[in-house]
């Protein structure tokens, strides 16, 4: 297992910019004049789409004012015969994080329209967009220009047929995605933005092999992502509910994991990657792709290049030269004993320096993102020392593990820098025990010759 490499960097921007708003909701009914049917009523001639909306508020309620800003839309489509609120956990870790969560009402029946329930999901990013220069509506000013289409189940399907061919949002996701008449496999291939997949590896709702793998392999973006939990289920990305799970109850499956975990691990990872491509959070883009790399709660293929792929921060060595896992962006390499100051000259791919310890700033599409600090030293350890060194599992029930070969100290940090603990470590595996802590921290493994930096989540 890769050792987890975040910087400091990463945590001061989260520290700023993560806020816990509170959760307002209202409903609102919008129409299609162009079609007819769906659900609702008042929204005008056509087609009717009442809408539940979640959004960062100034205070927990019923159509209260939005708070301070302008919050990215996620327009969400919800399973076959599930109502939009099996998804409170959705709305209820995305909106104080700063999003607003639109759930369409339409298709709830036991004959559902998966093409009418698609167009209703891209209708929806328009009329919410619509709404941030409506002086009526309490979204005026409040609605960012990014927007995202995200579905379980049949509403993961219904998802990629609302993406086919869609300029106007900035990713979609598919949770469990179903095959969908007309096929969401066929539509993939009309999806050219960023698209990230979830599954289950113990679900036998839709299983894997039959629904989401073809909908990822499908889709032709130059930047794509598919995440297997590892013994996770269908109905486990949403809140229990009666027709889910009886339906998952009589299906079998190889189900191995509590629905609180796979919540987690859909949060842990959506998160980051709803932060990047929303809000332009480039450190956010650089903590997915450790995740991917390295979470052993999953199992994931990527495929991205281009504009779309996160920087990818990672640096190895042979004990004497650092050689960044980024062939494409802009590279200056900094020294961290001297307040990260940039090295002159050190622009490269690779970079031989003197002993010490340092880090690269990467730059690409916009993005500026910075390395953890690697150690360099002309004698003593093994050259391969840091690339053997593990740490897990992460995230942690309390005790953490850490294979070095050899003695030094493992530090714990608040994400502030303040030194939570100090403990000793010799060559071999290591059994750390910080029972008393939960949420987000900073660790330093060091000694003579050899620095490493990186973060824990104990829960």
């Amino acid at each position: 297992m890769k050792t987890l490499l975040f910087t400091l960097a990463f945590f001061t921007e989260f520290a700023v910019l993560a806020q816990p708003f509170s959760v307002g909701q209202t409903t609102i009914t919008f129409n299609d004049p162009m079609r007819t049917g769906g659900f609702g009523s008042g929204g005008g001639a056509g087609r009717q789409i009442q809408s539940e909306i979640y959004y960062p508020a100034t205070s927990a309620g019923t159509d209260v004012a939005l708070a301070s800003g302008d919050f990215p839309i996620i327009v969400f489509g919800h399973g076959f015969v599930m109502s939009w609120d099996a998804y409170q956990n959705i709305w209820g870790e995305l909106v104080p994080l700063g999003y607003i969560l639109v759930f369409p009402r339409t298709e709830g029946g036991f004959s559902p329209s998966h093409s009418e329930f698609g167009f209703d999901l891209a209708l929806l990013v328009t009329k919410m967009q619509d709404l941030n220069t409506n002086t009526g509506s309490i979204f005026n000013t409040h609605v960012a220009p990014k927007s995202a289409i995200m579905g379980h189940s049949m509403g993961g399907g219904a998802s990629f047929l609302a993406a086919a061919s869609n300029s106007t949002i900035e990713t979609v996701i598919g949770l469990a995605p179903a095959e969908t008449t007309p096929s969401a496999i066929a539509a993939a291939a009309q999806v050219t933005v960023p698209t990230l997949i979830f599954s289950g590896s113990g679900d036998a709702v839709t299983p894997p092999s039959d629904h989401h793998l073809p909908i990822y392999n499908a889709v032709t973006s130059s930047c794509k992502y598919f995440v297997s939990i590892t013994g996770g289920a269908h109905c486990y990305f949403a809140n229990s509910n009666f027709n889910c799970d009886f339906g998952e109850g009589s299906s079998g499956g190889s189900i191995s994991i509590t629905r609180a975990q796979q919540h987690q691990v859909l949060f842990d990872i959506v998160t980051p990657w709803l932060d990047f491509k929303l809000k332009g959070i480039c450190a956010s883009g650089s903590e997915f792709n450790e995740l991917l790399d390295n979470d052993s709660r999953i199992v994931a293929n990527k495929e991205c290049t281009g504009s779309s792929a996160p920087i990818n921060t990672a640096v190895s060595s042979d004990g004497t030269t650092l050689t960044s896992a980024s062939t494409t962006a802009t590279h200056q390499w900094l020294d961290c004993n001297s307040n990260f100051s940039a090295i002159n000259g050190a622009t490269s791919v690779t970079f031989s320096p003197n002993p010490g310890n340092y880090a690269v700033q990467l730059s690409e599409n916009g993005c500026v993102d910075t390395s953890a600090c690697v150690s360099i030293s002309g004698a003593g350890l093994n050259e391969n020392s840091h690339l053997q060194t593990t740490v897990y599992p992460n995230p942690s029930g309390g005790t953490i593990h850490v294979d070095a070969p050899f003695v030094g100290t493992f530090r714990l940090f608040d994400l502030n820098g303040k030194s939570l603990s100090e403990k000793e470590i010799i060559p071999g595996e290591n059994a750390l025990h910080f029972m008393d802590l939960k949420g987000f921290f900073l660790y330093e493994i060091g000694s003579d010759n050899i620095l490493l930096s990186g973060r824990i989540i104990l829960e």
